[in-house]
């Protein structure tokens, strides 16, 4: 049996005081490059602003919010048959996985910069549309789907 990870504290960011903010720089980080990272969210969070003429951390916090799964489902091989089993997530997890998934639905985007596609993929999340609002909705009905097989869960 592993022991249990230890979950190091997290600085918050110096522009909006919010560790959520930060551990969604660290997740967008390619290469080491945090001050890279920095810039790009810090001026999608301006257009943000601009777009939306609401503070960007509220639409930001919405947005990830509004990506959050709450089940997901697990491979589990039963005798021949491997069935997809939905379980419950773990708030940590639920968070990371929205961050990872609106971090990639930018990536994904056609646009001109990263901080513009990212700007777009939030406003997108924060009105429940968008790519990763929809990586959201498909893992929820495939949990739904496949609700006969919750009694396999481990």
């Amino acid at each position: 049996m592993r022991g249990k990870k230890t979950v190091r504290p997290l600085i918050p960011d110096a522009v909006y005081n919010s560790t959520v903010v930060e551990k969604f720089i660290c997740r967008m980080m390619l290469d080491g490059k945090k001050s890279t990272s920095k810039k790009i969210l810090y001026s999608a969070m301006d257009s943000i602003a601009e777009k939306s003429g609401e503070p960007a951390i509220d639409v930001f916090t919405k947005a990830v919010e509004n990506v959050k799964p709450v089940v997901e489902v697990k491979s589990r091989r039963v005798g021949g048959a491997t069935y997809q089993v939905p379980t419950e997530i773990r708030e940590s997890r639920r968070e990371a996985l929205a961050m990872r998934w609106i971090i990639a639905a930018a990536r994904a985007r056609s646009g001109k910069s990263m901080s513009e596609k990212l700007a777009n993929e939030l406003i997108d999340a924060y009105n429940s549309t968008g790519a990763a609002f929809k990586k959201k909705e498909d893992t929820h009905r495939m949990a739904e789907a496949n609700k006969a097989f919750s009694h396999f869960r481990w």
